[in-house]
Protein backbone atom coordinates (compact mmCIF):
# COMPACT_ATOMS: atom_id res chain seq x y z
CA UNK A 1 0.00 0.00 0.00
CA UNK A 2 1.36 3.34 -1.00
CA UNK A 3 0.96 6.83 0.64
CA UNK A 4 -0.59 5.68 3.89
CA UNK A 5 -0.86 8.50 6.49
CA UNK A 6 -1.64 8.51 10.16
CA UNK A 7 -4.61 10.34 11.63
CA UNK A 8 -2.31 12.85 13.25
CA UNK A 9 -0.62 13.57 9.91
CA UNK A 10 -3.94 14.11 8.20
CA UNK A 11 -5.22 16.39 10.93
CA UNK A 12 -1.94 18.32 10.94
CA UNK A 13 -2.06 18.72 7.18
CA UNK A 14 -5.62 19.98 7.27
CA UNK A 15 -4.74 22.38 10.10
CA UNK A 16 -1.87 23.72 8.04
CA UNK A 17 -4.28 24.33 5.18
CA UNK A 18 -6.55 26.34 7.47
CA UNK A 19 -3.57 28.29 8.80
CA UNK A 20 -2.37 29.27 5.35
CA UNK A 21 -5.81 30.44 4.23
CA UNK A 22 -5.79 34.22 4.70
CA UNK A 23 -9.56 34.58 4.71
CA UNK A 24 -9.98 32.02 7.51
CA UNK A 25 -7.47 33.89 9.72
CA UNK A 26 -9.76 36.92 9.99
CA UNK A 27 -13.38 36.21 9.28
CA UNK A 28 -16.76 37.53 10.43
CA UNK A 29 -19.39 34.84 10.93
CA UNK A 30 -23.03 35.62 11.54
CA UNK A 31 -25.47 33.25 13.22
CA UNK A 32 -27.64 32.31 16.15
CA UNK A 33 -26.06 31.36 19.46
CA UNK A 34 -26.76 27.81 20.73
CA UNK A 35 -25.27 25.47 23.32
CA UNK A 36 -23.66 28.43 25.08
CA UNK A 37 -21.63 27.44 28.17
CA UNK A 38 -19.44 29.61 30.44
CA UNK A 39 -16.67 27.32 31.75
CA UNK A 40 -15.13 27.76 35.22
CA UNK A 41 -11.77 28.40 33.53
CA UNK A 42 -13.26 31.55 31.95
CA UNK A 43 -13.57 30.11 28.45
CA UNK A 44 -16.92 30.31 26.58
CA UNK A 45 -18.02 27.41 24.44
CA UNK A 46 -20.96 27.85 22.04
CA UNK A 47 -22.19 27.13 18.53
CA UNK A 48 -23.36 29.36 15.69
CA UNK A 49 -26.16 28.05 13.55
CA UNK A 50 -28.43 29.18 10.75
CA UNK A 51 -31.12 27.43 8.76
CA UNK A 52 -28.61 25.16 6.99
CA UNK A 53 -25.78 24.36 9.39
CA UNK A 54 -23.78 24.70 12.62
CA UNK A 55 -20.20 25.61 13.51
CA UNK A 56 -18.51 25.07 16.87
CA UNK A 57 -17.01 28.15 18.50
CA UNK A 58 -14.82 28.98 21.50
CA UNK A 59 -13.75 32.26 23.09
CA UNK A 60 -10.80 31.85 25.44
CA UNK A 61 -10.60 33.78 28.72
CA UNK A 62 -7.79 35.97 27.37
CA UNK A 63 -10.09 37.29 24.60
CA UNK A 64 -13.06 38.09 26.87
CA UNK A 65 -12.29 41.83 26.56
CA UNK A 66 -13.81 41.58 23.08
CA UNK A 67 -17.21 40.76 24.56
CA UNK A 68 -19.33 43.59 25.97
CA UNK A 69 -22.47 41.61 26.86
CA UNK A 70 -23.44 38.23 28.33
CA UNK A 71 -24.17 35.69 25.64
CA UNK A 72 -27.40 33.75 25.69
CA UNK A 73 -28.88 31.08 23.45
CA UNK A 74 -31.00 32.46 20.66
CA UNK A 75 -29.05 35.73 20.22
CA UNK A 76 -28.14 36.79 16.70
CA UNK A 77 -24.46 37.73 16.76
CA UNK A 78 -21.49 38.48 14.53
CA UNK A 79 -18.26 36.76 15.58
CA UNK A 80 -14.81 37.97 14.51
CA UNK A 81 -12.09 35.33 14.72
CA UNK A 82 -10.17 32.64 12.87
CA UNK A 83 -11.10 29.07 11.87
CA UNK A 84 -8.69 26.30 12.68
CA UNK A 85 -8.57 22.56 13.35
CA UNK A 86 -8.44 21.00 16.79
CA UNK A 87 -6.08 18.10 15.98
CA UNK A 88 -7.07 15.84 18.86
CA UNK A 89 -10.70 15.54 17.70
CA UNK A 90 -10.10 16.28 14.05
CA UNK A 91 -12.76 18.99 14.15
CA UNK A 92 -12.53 22.54 12.98
CA UNK A 93 -13.99 25.40 15.05
CA UNK A 94 -14.17 29.17 15.15
CA UNK A 95 -11.83 30.81 17.67
CA UNK A 96 -13.59 34.08 18.56
CA UNK A 97 -11.74 37.32 19.34
CA UNK A 98 -14.71 39.74 19.26
CA UNK A 99 -18.47 39.11 19.45
CA UNK A 100 -21.05 41.73 18.52
CA UNK A 101 -24.80 41.64 18.41
CA UNK A 102 -26.07 41.27 14.87
CA UNK A 103 -26.32 44.51 12.86
CA UNK A 104 -23.51 46.20 14.70
CA UNK A 105 -20.59 44.24 13.37
CA UNK A 106 -19.60 46.19 10.26
CA UNK A 107 -20.58 49.49 11.76
CA UNK A 108 -18.55 48.73 14.85
CA UNK A 109 -15.52 47.99 12.68
CA UNK A 110 -15.95 51.34 10.92
CA UNK A 111 -16.42 53.01 14.31
CA UNK A 112 -13.16 51.58 15.68
CA UNK A 113 -11.23 52.46 12.54
CA UNK A 114 -12.43 56.11 12.56
CA UNK A 115 -11.90 56.40 16.30
CA UNK A 116 -8.31 55.22 15.98
CA UNK A 117 -7.65 57.57 13.06
CA UNK A 118 -9.05 60.67 14.79
CA UNK A 119 -7.32 59.80 18.03
CA UNK A 120 -3.97 59.58 16.24
CA UNK A 121 -4.69 63.01 14.74
CA UNK A 122 -5.08 64.42 18.26
CA UNK A 123 -8.75 65.39 17.97
CA UNK A 124 -9.54 63.73 21.30
CA UNK A 125 -6.67 65.41 23.18
CA UNK A 126 -7.55 67.19 26.42
CA UNK A 127 -5.62 70.35 25.50
CA UNK A 128 -8.16 71.10 22.76
CA UNK A 129 -11.16 70.87 25.10
CA UNK A 130 -12.82 74.23 25.76
CA UNK A 131 -14.20 74.95 29.23
CA UNK A 132 -17.96 75.10 29.57
CA UNK A 133 -19.02 78.60 30.79
CA UNK A 134 -20.44 78.67 34.30
CA UNK A 135 -23.23 81.18 33.61
CA UNK A 136 -24.27 81.10 29.94
CA UNK A 137 -27.11 83.36 28.84
CA UNK A 138 -27.64 81.88 25.33
CA UNK A 139 -27.60 78.12 24.75
CA UNK A 140 -27.77 76.60 21.28
CA UNK A 141 -29.34 73.20 20.69
CA UNK A 142 -28.83 71.02 17.61
CA UNK A 143 -31.39 68.22 17.67
CA UNK A 144 -34.69 67.14 16.21
CA UNK A 145 -37.56 69.60 16.85
CA UNK A 146 -39.79 66.73 17.93
CA UNK A 147 -39.02 63.99 20.32
CA UNK A 148 -38.21 63.51 23.97
CA UNK A 149 -34.69 65.02 23.81
CA UNK A 150 -35.71 68.62 23.14
CA UNK A 151 -38.65 68.38 25.53
CA UNK A 152 -36.38 67.15 28.33
CA UNK A 153 -33.87 69.93 27.66
CA UNK A 154 -36.57 72.66 27.66
CA UNK A 155 -38.19 71.30 30.81
CA UNK A 156 -34.93 71.11 32.76
CA UNK A 157 -33.71 74.50 31.49
CA UNK A 158 -36.96 76.23 32.57
CA UNK A 159 -36.82 74.54 35.95
CA UNK A 160 -33.18 75.41 36.60
CA UNK A 161 -33.07 78.92 35.12
CA UNK A 162 -36.02 80.43 33.22
CA UNK A 163 -33.88 83.44 32.23
CA UNK A 164 -31.56 81.45 29.96
CA UNK A 165 -32.33 81.83 26.26
CA UNK A 166 -32.57 78.57 24.30
CA UNK A 167 -31.98 78.67 20.52
CA UNK A 168 -32.99 75.49 18.67
CA UNK A 169 -31.76 74.48 15.27
CA UNK A 170 -34.24 71.80 14.07
CA UNK A 171 -31.80 69.27 12.66
CA UNK A 172 -32.36 65.90 11.06
CA UNK A 173 -30.60 63.44 13.36
CA UNK A 174 -30.88 60.18 11.41
CA UNK A 175 -31.13 59.10 7.83
CA UNK A 176 -29.40 60.18 4.64
CA UNK A 177 -29.58 63.96 5.26
CA UNK A 178 -28.65 63.85 8.94
CA UNK A 179 -24.93 64.58 8.62
CA UNK A 180 -25.20 67.83 6.55
CA UNK A 181 -28.16 68.94 8.69
CA UNK A 182 -26.20 68.55 11.93
CA UNK A 183 -23.18 70.35 10.45
CA UNK A 184 -25.35 73.28 9.27
CA UNK A 185 -26.89 73.53 12.73
CA UNK A 186 -23.46 73.70 14.41
CA UNK A 187 -22.20 76.40 12.07
CA UNK A 188 -25.38 78.48 12.21
CA UNK A 189 -25.50 78.51 16.01
CA UNK A 190 -21.80 79.37 16.05
CA UNK A 191 -22.60 82.44 13.94
CA UNK A 192 -25.35 83.35 16.44
CA UNK A 193 -22.57 83.61 19.09
CA UNK A 194 -24.25 81.34 21.60
CA UNK A 195 -22.31 80.73 24.83
CA UNK A 196 -22.49 76.94 24.70
CA UNK A 197 -24.00 74.35 22.37
CA UNK A 198 -25.74 71.02 22.96
CA UNK A 199 -25.53 68.58 20.05
CA UNK A 200 -27.38 65.28 20.33
CA UNK A 201 -30.54 63.25 20.21
CA UNK A 202 -32.45 60.61 22.15
CA UNK A 203 -31.65 56.91 22.30
CA UNK A 204 -31.76 54.44 19.44
CA UNK A 205 -29.90 51.62 17.75
CA UNK A 206 -26.36 52.01 16.49
CA UNK A 207 -27.73 52.50 12.98
CA UNK A 208 -30.02 55.30 14.18
CA UNK A 209 -27.17 57.02 16.06
CA UNK A 210 -24.70 56.57 13.24
CA UNK A 211 -24.81 60.18 12.01
CA UNK A 212 -22.89 61.17 15.16
CA UNK A 213 -20.17 58.65 14.23
CA UNK A 214 -19.42 60.28 10.89
CA UNK A 215 -16.08 62.01 10.38
CA UNK A 216 -17.66 65.17 8.93
CA UNK A 217 -19.73 65.71 12.08
CA UNK A 218 -16.69 65.05 14.28
CA UNK A 219 -14.63 67.63 12.37
CA UNK A 220 -17.43 70.22 12.59
CA UNK A 221 -17.59 69.78 16.37
CA UNK A 222 -13.79 69.94 16.69
CA UNK A 223 -13.58 73.13 14.58
CA UNK A 224 -16.41 74.90 16.42
CA UNK A 225 -15.26 77.94 18.42
CA UNK A 226 -18.19 77.53 20.83
CA UNK A 227 -17.91 74.88 23.57
CA UNK A 228 -19.92 71.80 22.55
CA UNK A 229 -21.66 69.32 24.86
CA UNK A 230 -22.35 65.98 23.20
CA UNK A 231 -25.59 64.29 24.32
CA UNK A 232 -26.30 61.29 22.13
CA UNK A 233 -28.57 58.41 23.15
CA UNK A 234 -28.52 56.77 26.54
CA UNK A 235 -25.72 56.52 29.08
CA UNK A 236 -24.31 53.35 27.55
CA UNK A 237 -24.23 54.78 24.00
CA UNK A 238 -20.79 56.10 22.99
CA UNK A 239 -20.24 57.90 19.68
CA UNK A 240 -17.34 59.61 17.95
CA UNK A 241 -19.03 62.93 18.74
CA UNK A 242 -18.65 62.15 22.45
CA UNK A 243 -14.89 61.84 22.08
CA UNK A 244 -14.48 65.03 20.03
CA UNK A 245 -16.87 67.24 22.02
CA UNK A 246 -15.60 69.49 24.80
CA UNK A 247 -17.83 67.65 27.28
CA UNK A 248 -19.86 64.44 27.07
CA UNK A 249 -23.25 64.16 28.74
CA UNK A 250 -24.72 60.67 29.16
CA UNK A 251 -28.21 61.89 28.10
CA UNK A 252 -29.81 65.08 26.72
CA UNK A 253 -31.32 65.69 30.17
CA UNK A 254 -27.87 65.49 31.73
CA UNK A 255 -26.59 67.92 29.08
CA UNK A 256 -29.21 70.45 30.16
CA UNK A 257 -28.14 69.94 33.78
CA UNK A 258 -24.52 70.60 32.83
CA UNK A 259 -25.20 73.59 30.58
CA UNK A 260 -27.86 75.48 32.51
CA UNK A 261 -26.87 76.82 35.94
CA UNK A 262 -29.52 76.44 38.63
CA UNK A 263 -30.99 79.88 39.28
CA UNK A 264 -31.97 79.24 42.91
CA UNK A 265 -28.57 77.81 43.73
CA UNK A 266 -26.90 80.72 41.94
CA UNK A 267 -29.10 83.22 43.78
CA UNK A 268 -28.33 81.57 47.11
CA UNK A 269 -24.66 81.53 46.20
CA UNK A 270 -24.79 85.27 45.50
CA UNK A 271 -26.58 85.87 48.81
CA UNK A 272 -23.90 83.87 50.61
CA UNK A 273 -21.21 85.85 48.82
CA UNK A 274 -22.99 89.10 49.69
CA UNK A 275 -23.16 88.12 53.36
CA UNK A 276 -19.53 87.07 53.26
CA UNK A 277 -18.53 90.34 51.59
CA UNK A 278 -20.53 92.35 54.14
CA UNK A 279 -18.88 90.45 56.97
CA UNK A 280 -15.49 91.01 55.41
CA UNK A 281 -16.22 94.71 54.82
CA UNK A 282 -17.38 95.14 58.41
CA UNK A 283 -14.21 93.49 59.61
CA UNK A 284 -12.08 95.65 57.32
CA UNK A 285 -13.88 98.83 58.41
CA UNK A 286 -13.46 97.94 62.08
CA UNK A 287 -9.82 97.06 61.52
CA UNK A 288 -9.10 100.30 59.68
CA UNK A 289 -11.09 102.24 62.27
CA UNK A 290 -8.85 100.90 65.03
CA UNK A 291 -5.80 101.68 62.93
CA UNK A 292 -7.04 105.22 62.34
CA UNK A 293 -7.64 105.70 66.04
CA UNK A 294 -4.15 104.45 66.80
CA UNK A 295 -2.74 106.69 64.09
CA UNK A 296 -4.69 109.70 65.43
CA UNK A 297 -3.35 108.97 68.89
CA UNK A 298 0.16 108.80 67.50
CA UNK A 299 -0.40 112.06 65.60
CA UNK A 300 -1.61 113.76 68.77
CA UNK A 301 1.40 112.45 70.60
CA UNK A 302 3.77 113.43 67.78
CA UNK A 303 2.12 116.84 67.14
CA UNK A 304 4.58 119.79 67.43
CA UNK A 305 2.31 121.42 70.03
CA UNK A 306 2.49 118.28 72.15
CA UNK A 307 6.21 118.13 71.67
CA UNK A 308 6.55 121.81 72.60
CA UNK A 309 4.41 121.31 75.69
CA UNK A 310 6.51 118.35 76.72
CA UNK A 311 9.73 120.32 76.08
CA UNK A 312 8.34 123.26 78.03
CA UNK A 313 7.46 120.98 80.90
CA UNK A 314 10.91 119.44 80.70
CA UNK A 315 12.54 122.89 80.71
CA UNK A 316 10.33 123.94 83.63
CA UNK A 317 11.36 120.83 85.54
CA UNK A 318 14.99 121.58 84.74
CA UNK A 319 14.51 125.16 85.92
CA UNK A 320 13.04 123.97 89.21
CA UNK A 321 15.86 121.48 89.59
CA UNK A 322 18.44 124.16 88.72
CA UNK A 323 16.94 126.63 91.19
CA UNK A 324 16.88 123.99 93.88
CA UNK A 325 20.45 123.02 93.05
CA UNK A 326 21.56 126.66 93.09
CA UNK A 327 19.73 127.24 96.38
CA UNK A 328 21.36 124.20 97.91
CA UNK A 329 24.75 125.23 96.53
CA UNK A 330 24.36 128.84 97.77
CA UNK A 331 23.27 127.61 101.18
CA UNK A 332 26.35 125.43 101.29
CA UNK A 333 28.59 128.26 100.17
CA UNK A 334 27.00 130.62 102.68
CA UNK A 335 27.69 128.12 105.40
CA UNK A 336 31.26 127.71 104.25
CA UNK A 337 31.65 131.47 103.88
CA UNK A 338 30.32 132.02 107.38
CA UNK A 339 32.87 129.58 108.72
CA UNK A 340 35.62 131.36 106.79
CA UNK A 341 34.36 134.73 108.02
CA UNK A 342 34.55 133.48 111.55
CA UNK A 343 38.02 132.18 110.92
CA UNK A 344 39.04 135.45 109.26
CA UNK A 345 37.43 137.40 112.02
CA UNK A 346 39.53 135.47 114.54
CA UNK A 347 42.62 136.24 112.49
CA UNK A 348 41.78 139.93 111.77
CA UNK A 349 44.04 142.62 113.32
CA UNK A 350 40.94 144.65 114.10
CA UNK A 351 39.75 141.85 116.26
CA UNK A 352 43.03 142.01 118.13
CA UNK A 353 42.78 145.75 118.37
CA UNK A 354 39.30 145.48 119.82
CA UNK A 355 40.79 143.32 122.54
CA UNK A 356 43.29 146.04 123.56
CA UNK A 357 46.18 145.29 121.32
CA UNK A 358 47.81 147.90 119.07
CA UNK A 359 49.49 147.81 115.70
CA UNK A 360 52.82 149.62 115.29
CA UNK A 361 54.45 150.87 112.10
CA UNK A 362 57.60 152.82 111.47
CA UNK A 363 57.90 155.78 109.19
CA UNK A 364 58.37 153.46 106.21
CA UNK A 365 54.95 151.96 106.95
CA UNK A 366 56.55 148.70 107.90
CA UNK A 367 54.89 146.62 110.55
CA UNK A 368 57.07 146.24 113.59
CA UNK A 369 57.00 142.86 115.14
CA UNK A 370 60.15 143.13 117.33
CA UNK A 371 61.78 145.82 119.43
CA UNK A 372 64.99 145.04 117.67
CA UNK A 373 63.66 146.90 114.60
CA UNK A 374 63.25 150.10 116.63
CA UNK A 375 65.95 152.56 117.57
CA UNK A 376 65.62 155.21 120.15
CA UNK A 377 64.30 158.35 118.57
CA UNK A 378 62.34 156.55 115.86
CA UNK A 379 58.93 157.98 115.12
CA UNK A 380 56.24 155.32 115.39
CA UNK A 381 52.57 155.09 114.41
CA UNK A 382 50.49 153.21 116.92
CA UNK A 383 47.16 152.05 115.54
CA UNK A 384 44.24 151.52 117.88
CA UNK A 385 40.61 150.81 117.27
CA UNK A 386 39.58 154.44 117.24
CA UNK A 387 42.67 156.15 115.85
CA UNK A 388 46.45 156.48 115.47
CA UNK A 389 48.99 157.70 118.04
CA UNK A 390 52.20 159.24 116.82
CA UNK A 391 55.06 158.51 119.25
CA UNK A 392 58.78 158.68 119.56
CA UNK A 393 60.83 155.82 120.97
CA UNK A 394 62.57 157.04 124.18
CA UNK A 395 63.56 153.73 125.77
CA UNK A 396 63.51 150.25 124.51
CA UNK A 397 63.10 147.23 126.82
CA UNK A 398 63.24 143.69 125.59
CA UNK A 399 60.80 141.26 127.25
CA UNK A 400 61.02 137.52 126.93
CA UNK A 401 57.69 136.34 128.27
CA UNK A 402 54.32 137.48 129.55
CA UNK A 403 52.59 135.65 132.34
CA UNK A 404 49.33 137.51 132.16
CA UNK A 405 50.34 140.30 134.63
CA UNK A 406 53.71 141.62 133.43
CA UNK A 407 56.66 141.01 131.13
CA UNK A 408 59.85 139.53 132.47
CA UNK A 409 62.74 141.78 131.46
CA UNK A 410 66.02 140.40 130.21
CA UNK A 411 67.67 143.72 129.43
CA UNK A 412 67.14 147.34 128.52
CA UNK A 413 68.74 150.25 126.75
CA UNK A 414 67.87 153.92 127.02
CA UNK A 415 67.03 156.32 124.41
CA UNK A 416 63.68 157.66 125.41
CA UNK A 417 60.23 156.66 126.55
CA UNK A 418 57.47 155.26 124.54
Amino acid sequence: MKNVYSVRQVNSYIKNMFTQDYMLNRIYVKGEVSNCKYHTSGHIYFSLKDESGTIACVMFAGARSGLSFRMQNGQQVVVLGNINVYERDGKYQLYAREILLDGAGLLYERFEALKKELEEMGMFAAQYKQPIPYYPSRIGIVTAPTGAAIQDIIHIARRRNPYVQLILYPAQVQGDGAVPSIIRGIRMLEEKHVDVMIVGRGGGSIEELWAFNEEAVARAIFACSVPVISAVGHETDITIADYVADLRAPTPSAAAELAVPEYEALFQHLLDRQARMKQLMDWLIETWKRRMEQTALKLRYMHPRQQLNEKRQYVADLEVMLRQLMTDRLKDYRYRTQILIEKMRGLSPLSKLEKGFSFVQNQQKEALKSVQAIQPGDLLSVYMTDGVVLAEAKEIRKETAYDGRKYHTKGSFSGGDV
